[in-house]
C-alpha cells in the first residue's frame, strides 16, 4: 500500500517539509485555485507536479477533479463542461498522474455540526450531532419536511438546542455546516443557502441517479482512451442532508455505480469513516465485496451514537473494524500482484485526526491536522507491517 498524504497546496498551512517527516511518499492534492468548470491547464499541473517532486514526494491521486454543479444538476447545455472536464483528464494524464478521487454530492462535499468537539485528553475532532442538525434544519432553515427525517426525541432535543442557543452558537452552527462547501468560492448565510437549495427542487435520488450515469457516460471512456482510474467517494454522511438525495451511501449504491458504467475505469474511492458512519454498513464486508475497483483509499474511522450522531475516532479505536478491513485491500493487492498488474499498489491516506498538542494552536484545515494524521498513519503502518510480517 501507498503511504499518502493530502495537501491542499498554498491553501495548506502545513508545509512539504512537514509532510516528509510523516513518512508518507505519496500526496493526495488537487489545483483548488481554479474555479470549477474550468480546464486544468498543462501548465498549472506540471507546476504543482514539480513543486510535489522537488519535496521527494510523488502525486499519487488528484483529489479532487470537481464535478460542476450544473451536471449534478443536468442544467441546461453542459456540453462546454463535460469537453473541459475531459480535457482536464487529458492534461492530467500527460503529466503522468492517472488517479482521480471526485464526488457527486450535491452542494455540500461534507457535513459537520461541530469542527472542534471536545475528545478525552483535551484533543478535538470533528462531529455530526443529530439534534444541532435538526435544530438547523428545522429552526434555522425552516424546512418544515425535515420533520419526517429526524425521529421525534431529536427533534425534541432540538428544539431545546434552538431555545438556549445564542445568536453566536447558531453562527457557529451554520460556520460548521458551511465548512462542508466545496472550494473557496462560495459560503451561505441562511437565506443564501435556501436560494441555492431551490435549486435542487424536483431532483430526487431518481434523477440525480439520471445525472451521475449520463457524467460516467461522459468521462469513463476518455478514461479508458487514456489509461486512467476514477474513483467515487462515499456520501459524508451516509444519508440525505437538507432534503439533498445522497446516492453513494451504501452497499448497494456502490453496486449501482460500478453497473451504471460498468469499466475498471469506473472504481470506488473506499473511505472507511464515510461508509462507517452507516450503522447498517459492514465496511470491511463491503470492502470485499468492491476489492477489484478499490483505487484509493481513505482510512479514518468514527464512533456512532444511536440517534444518528457521530464523531471522528482515533484510527484504531471506532466502530469498523481497521485491521479486518486493511486485511481486505492487502488481499486485493496480492491478487492484482498474482494478475501481474504493475499498479497493484492501492494509494490510502490517514484520513481526518484529532486536532492536537500544539495543533490546537494552529489554525488548520479542519479535520486535517498534522499530528492527529501523524498518529493515524503510524497506527495504520503498524497494522499494515504487522499483517505482513503475519
Amino acid at each position: 500500500m501507498i503511504e499518502s498524504w493530502r495537501w491542499y497546496g498554498d491553501y495548506d498551512p502545513i508545509s512539504l517539509a512537514e509532510v516528509a517527516q510523516t513518512g508518507a511518499r505519496g500526496i493526495v492534492s488537487a489545483l483548488h485555485e481554479i474555479p470549477y468548470g474550468e480546464v486544468w491547464p498543462v501548465e498549472a499541473i506540471a507546476a504543482h507536479k514539480a513543486r510535489i517532486e522537488a519535496a521527494g514526494f510523488d502525486w499519487v491521486v488528484v483529489e479532487s477533479l470537481p464535478i460542476h454543479e450544473r451536471i449534478k444538476k443536468a442544467e441546461g447545455d453542459l456540453s462546454a463542461l463535460f469537453a473541459n472536464y475531459r480535457q482536464s483528464m487529458a492534461n492530467l494524464a500527460s503529466q503522468g498522474i492517472t488517479t482521480i478521487c471526485y464526488n457527486f454530492m450535491p452542494l455540500l462535499d461534507w457535513t459537520r455540526t461541530d469542527l472542534a468537539a471536545p475528545v478525552a485528553g483535551g484533543a478535538t475532532c470533528l462531529r455530526f450531532d443529530a439534534p444541532r442538525m435538526a435544530a438547523f434544519e428545522l429552526h434555522m432553515l425552516g424546512r418544515a419536511e425535515a420533520e419526517a427525517d429526524y425521529p421525534e426525541a431529536v427533534r425534541a432535543r432540538a428544539a431545546v438546542w434552538f431555545q438556549k442557543a445564542t445568536e453566536a452558537d447558531r453562527s457557529q452552527l451554520l460556520s460548521s455546516i458551511m465548512a462542508g462547501l466545496p472550494g473557496a468560492f462560495d459560503r451561505y448565510d441562511v437565506s443564501g443557502l435556501r436560494t441555492a437549495l431551490s435549486a435542487y427542487a424536483g431532483i430526487d435520488r431518481d434523477s440525480l441517479r439520471a445525472n451521475y450515469r449520463r457524467f460516467l457516460n461522459e468521462v469513463i471512456p476518455t478514461a479508458e482512451e487514456l489509461g486512467m482510474r476514477f474513483c467515487v467517494h462515499p456520501d459524508d454522511p451516509p444519508r440525505d442532508i437538507l432534503g439533498l438525495p445522497r446516492i453513494v451511501s451504501d452497499a448497494e449504491d456502490l453496486d449501482w455505480v460500478l453497473a451504471a458504467h460498468d469499466s475498471p475505469a469506473n472504481g470506488i474511492t473506499l473511505c472507511a469513516g464515510s461508509l462507517g458512519a452507516n450503522p447498517a454498513n459492514d465496511v470491511p464486508a463491503i470492502a470485499a465485496r468492491v476489492a477489484d475497483r478499490i483505487h484509493f483509499a481513505h482510512l479514518r474511522n468514527v464512533r456512532k451514537e444511536p440517534d444518528g450522531s457521530f464523531e471522528e475516532a482515533a484510527h484504531l479505536d471506532g466502530d469498523t473494524d481497521m485491521v479486518a478491513l486493511i486485511r481486505v485491500l492487502l488481499d486485493e493487492e496480492t491478487r492484482r500482484r498474482g494478475a501481474g498488474r504493475a499498479d497493484h499498489a492501492i494509494p490510502f491516506r490517514p484520513d481526518h485526526g484529532h486536532h492536537m498538542l500544539s495543533d490546537l494552536d494552529r489554525k488548520l484545515v479542519p479535520g486535517y491536522p498534522l499530528i492527529g494524521r501523524l498518529r493515524g498513519l503510524a497506527e495504520l503502518r503498524g497494522v499494515i507491517r504487522g499483517l505482513l510480517h503475519g
